[in-house]
C-alpha cells in the first residue's frame, strides 16, 4: 500500500495512525507543490515545467524562500516516477490518495490523477469533503484539512477508500485540462472537486483589509490575512502579492522590501 498526501504535516498525522491500525502502514509520498496558484500551460512538458520553475523564482526572489526552488527539495514528477515503479513492479500494489476540503488537495489530486490511468483498479481516493469527525475534546467538526484529524479517527476514515471509477478517469483528467489552458494564476474551490480560477491578484483585497494608515510590518499583514480572511493561500505567495502592490504604487512602504521582518507597509497618504 502506497499513500499520497498533499501537505508536509499530513505525513506526520497519518503515520502516527498506523500505530493504531497496521494495516493502514505504507510509504508515504507528498506532493509538494502548490497547484492552487501559479502558471499551469503545458505542465506535462520539460517548457511548462520550466516556466512553472521560473515563476516560483519570481515570486521567492528576496523573500524568506529564496532559492528554495533550486534546491530540489520539490520535485513532483520524481515523485511520481517513484510512485509509478512501484505500482508497475507490483501488481498487488494500492494507491490511496488522501484529499481534504482545500484548493491544495484539490489541485494536487487533479494533477497527479491525471498521470495514473494506466494504473485504474489500483487507485483509491479518501474525499474528507463534508464529513464530520470527532476532535480531542470530543466535539465534532469538519476538518479542512487532513493534519486536523486525531491519528484515531484516521481508522474510521479509511473506511471512505473507495476505488477512483473509469468515468473519473475521463472526466477529471478533462476537467484539469480545461483548468491548464485557462492558464489563470489562483483557484480557488468552490466545493466538491469544482475550482473556479482567478487572476494573480486574487488574494490582494485580502490584503488590503488589514492595511491602515498607519505603518505596519509587512508579517503581521500577512499573520492577520492568514488567521483572519475567508480565503487563504501560502505566505510567500501574500509576500509577493504585497510587494507588487508596492511595486505598481499601491500602497506605501519603508524598509529593505525584502524578507515580510524587513519592511513596513500603510495605505496611501490621500
Amino acid at each position: 500500500m502506497q499513500h499520497v498526501v498533499f501537505q508536509q504535516e499530513d505525513i506526520k498525522a497519518l503515520s502516527k495512525s498506523f500505530e493504531l491500525d497496521d494495516s493502514l502502514r505504507g510509504k508515504i509520498y507528498e506532493i509538494k507543490d502548490d497547484f492552487a496558484v501559479g502558471p499551469l500551460k503545458d505542465i506535462y512538458t520539460n517548457d511548462g515545467i520550466e516556466e512553472r520553475k521560473q515563476w516560483w523564482r519570481n515570486v521567492l526572489a528576496g523573500g524568506d524562500y529564496n532559492g528554495k526552488v533550486d534546491t530540489g527539495e520539490v520535485n513532483d514528477p520524481k515523485t511520481l516516477e517513484e510512485i509509478q515503479e512501484r505500482l508497475r513492479s507490483n501488481e498487488e500494489e494500492t494507491l490511496w490518495i488522501w484529499i481534504a476540503p482545500n484548493k491544495h488537495d484539490v489541485s494536487g489530486y487533479y494533477w497527479l490523477i491525471s498521470q495514473l490511468k494506466e494504473f485504474a483498479g489500483r487507485i483509491y481516493v479518501l474525499s474528507l469533503n463534508n464529513l464530520p469527525f470527532i476532535n480531542d475534546k470530543g466535539h465534532i467538526f469538519y476538518p479542512e484539512n487532513l493534519f486536523e484529524i486525531p491519528p484515531r479517527e484516521f481508522i474510521k476514515a479509511k473506511k471512505l477508500a473507495r476505488q477512483v471509477t473509469s468515468s473519473e478517469f475521463e472526466i477529471d483528467p478533462d476537467e484539469w485540462t480545461k483548468i491548464c489552458n485557462e492558464n489563470k494564476m489562483v483557484r480557488i474551490l468552490e466545493g466538491a472537486k469544482k475550482l473556479s480560477q482567478h487572476d494573480a491578484g486574487f488574494f490582494d483585497k485580502y490584503l488590503l483589509e488589514f492595511i491602515t494608515p498607519d505603518w505596519q510590518k509587512a508579517n503581521k499583514i500577512i499573520h492577520q490575512v492568514l488567521n483572519k480572511s475567508k480565503q487563504t493561500t501560502g505566505d510567500a505567495y501574500l509576500l509577493w502579492r504585497l510587494k507588487e502592490l508596492i511595486a505598481d504604487d499601491e500602497i506605501d512602504a519603508q524598509g529593505e522590501i525584502k524578507n515580510m521582518k524587513d519592511f513596513e507597509v500603510k495605505l496611501k497618504a490621500v
